[in-house]
């Protein structure tokens, strides 16, 4: 699945500019004026709704997190963590001390940012990064969580092989991906690419056989197809219904980057 003619730093440069937003800090500040939130009064609940736009939001969040057995202290790793939102979720609900690794640097800042006003930035903290070269000791992690990011990594063996690498022995390691279910092309522009030279969705049994290369012992599995359906239909008759919402921005961002799981 990898382009051999993009190397993987390309790569990884064509992928952080398909999700730069330019002045995504100023939208999202200026949508929470407008809504009453000024930026010493903003909590990590009025976030919600645009920190998560990985499908299910941050009721996939909470499920997710429900089968990692987190307690206070617990040391997480967030591959992709876009905007911060499950990062500062894991950490206001469980007192996780949490780092996020992103490439995209405007998603860095803006997540630093989001996690300062809401006052988590001792258990939040954000880093642009490779996922596939890992700065961090062997054993750093009790815990890792990919969401939504796997389609845009072709050298899924490697990740797989680093993210083991800096988790302590006995750690978990949680992926909540768009997989593909089929052999049909998928269209572009995709939510996660504008061709398909960025895009590396595969079946759920290739990523079993990334996670065992390293020694990943697969434990448990769940199939969202049709939460996700229910999602994006329910996000559909949102947008439809909120002409001249101040955080309207956000939706219609938010559709350019996910789509109904029916494609893949």
């Amino acid at each position: 699945m990898t382009d051999a003619s993009m190397p993987i730093q390309t790569l990884e440069q064509e992928v952080a500019v398909h999700y730069t937003h330019g002045s995504l800090e100023g939208a999202i500040l200026a949508g929470l004026r407008a809504l009453g939130r000024e930026p010493d009064d903003i909590r990590a609940e009025d976030l919600a709704v645009i920190d998560e736009f990985h499908i299910g939001g941050q009721s996939a969040t909470n499920e997710l997190a429900a089968q990692l057995d987190l307690k206070p202290g617990t040391t997480l790793l967030d591959l992709g963590p876009g905007l911060g939102g499950p990062a500062r979720f894991f950490a206001r609900q469980y007192g996780c001390q949490v780092t996020g690794l992103d490439l995209t640097p405007e998603y860095v800042s803006v997540a630093t940012r989001l996690t300062e006003l809401v006052g988590l930035s001792e258990r939040a903290e954000f880093r642009v990064g490779s996922v596939l070269e890992l700065a961090f000791a062997d054993g750093s992690f009790e815990r890792a969580t990919l969401l939504h990011v796997g389609m845009n990594i072709p050298e899924k063996e490697r990740l797989c092989r680093e993210v083991y690498r800096v988790l302590r022995p006995g750690g978990l390691f949680a992926v909540y991906d768009v997989m593909r279910i089929g052999e049909e092309e998928i269209e572009y522009p995709a939510p996660w690419a504008g061709t398909k030279a960025t895009s590396f969705a595969e079946t759920p049994e290739y990523y079993r056989q990334a996670l065992k290369g390293p020694g990943f012992e697969v434990i448990s599995e769940r199939d969202r197809r049709q939460m996700g359906i229910e999602f994006f239909r329910q996000m559909r008759a949102r947008v439809a219904a909120s002409v001249h919402l101040p955080l309207d921005f956000m939706f219609s961002w938010a559709r350019t980057h996910l789509s109904s799981p029916a494609t893949c």
